[in-house]
Formats: structure tokens, C-alpha cells, sequence
């Protein structure tokens, strides 16, 4: 699927008036997550104590994905002013994310601190209007950086449909923006991102992913630094004790 723009609930499930409530489910479930609880029963206990919605308690478990490594992935992720040898990206991971920023969607800053949407990946994926601008903005954060020569390696899951002529698009515009890209579709991105070499950051969102790259960096944050995304801060949510 294309990220999308704001969910007809979101006004309301993300008002804020509900900001408070948000975080303090966040910390909480967190904190049950850390200890081993299933996310099912954790998830039912924090949401019915702040009478929270589907969609606000779909907020909260993508902030806390993976709880009990955010403290090791915040610190894995590549200190700002530091140039990466290179770059590999979770392409559909970092795509929709943009496009869903772009569109007025809602995202989240999680407690280990990457931004992320309320979708995720799914089967499916057309080339739509903002495909292009999400790609302009990410070329964007590149130069923006002092990146233009650092290489990067785009991997896209082949199972997502048009993975193939998204792969082409991301190569069209690195030659247009003489940018050394290159776009692989391969069977699951998680993989070779997982195993990146020591050199490499990672661009992804993925807890799976962060959790055994050699560092990462947000790069949907920086391709919308310049634009107004609605995100929720929910990444200085402690765990209650």
C-alpha cells in the first residue's frame, strides 16, 4: 500500500487533549513488554485502563515495538554531524513513511526514537502521486547531509507488488540526481539489513532490523525536516515502575 494521508479517525483519536493519555499508555506498555509480557493481554490491560480506541492503541504498540532493546537501539543510531561509509535503505520501510508524511498522515516517534506510521508494510504497493516527492524529498536529505557521494544500497521485499518498477523509479531518479543508488528487490529486506556490513548504516524503522544492524539512521526524518508532518512525540515515554 502507498502511505496514506490522515485516517478519517485520526482528528479525533489524536487530538491533544489525548497526548497525555497516549504517553503514559506508551510508558506503560513498555514496561510490561520489557518484562515479558505478550503483547495481546498487554496491550488489552493499558488500552482498557486509558479507554484508548483501535487506532490509539495501534499508536502505542508501534511506539514501543520491541521494548526491551529501545535503550541498545538509541544507542546504535548514528550521531548527527557523522558522515556513514555507506547506506543501505529498507526501501518500502522508508518510502511509506515519507509518502505517509507527506499526505498529512499521522506518525509516531517511538521510545527508541525512529520515526514511524500506523501502516507498515503490507502485500501491496502502487506507484501513486507522491511516490516521486517522497523520492525528491529523500535525495533531498542526502544533499541536505553532505551525502552526495556516499553510496547506497536500496532493498526491496520481491512478495510487495511493483517492487520490481519501484526499483526502477528509485534508480531513474538517483541517475537524474547523479547520485550513486543502486535498488535490489530481494526476497525479504530484513535479511541483508540485519547483516549489514560494519561500514553501514541502515535506514529503517524495522525493531528487527535495528536491533542487530551496525548502526542506523532515521532517514525519513531527515527527508521531512522541511515539511509539516503531524507526528506524535512519544519517544520520552518512560516505562512506569
Amino acid at each position: 500500500m502507498p502511505g496514506g494521508g490522515a485516517h478519517p479517525h485520526d482528528p479525533s483519536c489524536f487530538a491533544p487533549r489525548h497526548l497525555d493519555a497516549l504517553r503514559r499508555a506508551t510508558g506503560e506498555l513498555a514496561f510490561l513488554r520489557a518484562r515479558g509480557y505478550a503483547l495481546p493481554g498487554a496491550i488489552k490491560l493499558v488500552g482498557d485502563r486509558y479507554q484508548l480506541r483501535e487506532r490509539q492503541r495501534l499508536a502505542v504498540v508501534r511506539a514501543t515495538s520491541e521494548a526491551a532493546g529501545a535503550t541498545q537501539r538509541r544507542a546504535r543510531r548514528l550521531n548527527p554531524g557523522l558522515r556513514p561509509a555507506q547506506v543501505w535503505v529498507d526501501g518500502f520501510n522508508a518510502l511509506i513513511t515519507v509518502e505517509t508524511g507527506l499526505r498529512g498522515g499521522v506518525l509516531l516517534r517511538g521510545i527508541d526514537g525512529a520515526l514511524r506510521d500506523l501502516s507498515g508494510v503490507h502485500g501491496t504497493y502502487r506507484l501513486n502521486q507522491t511516490t516521486d516527492a517522497a523520492l525528491a524529498a529523500l535525495v533531498a536529505a542526502f544533499r541536505g547531509e553532505g551525502w552526495d557521494e556516499v553510496p547506497v544500497r536500496w532493498f526491496l521485499d520481491r512478495p510487495v507488488s511493483n517492487s520490481g518498477r519501484l526499483a526502477q523509479r528509485v534508480e531513474e531518479e538517483a541517475a537524474r540526481a547523479r547520485l550513486p543508488w543502486t535498488a535490489e528487490v530481494v526476497a525479504d529486506a530484513d535479511v541483508p539489513l540485519a547483516a549489514a556490513a560494519p561500514s553501514c548504516a541502515v535506514a529503517s524503522s524495522d525493531a528487527v532490523v535495528l536491533d542487530r544492524c551496525p548502526a542506523w539512521i532515521d532517514l525519513p526524518a531527515l527527508a521531512l525536516a522541511g515539511h509539516p508532518a503531524w507526528v506524535l512525540e512519544l519517544e520520552g515515554c518512560a516505562p512506569a515502575r
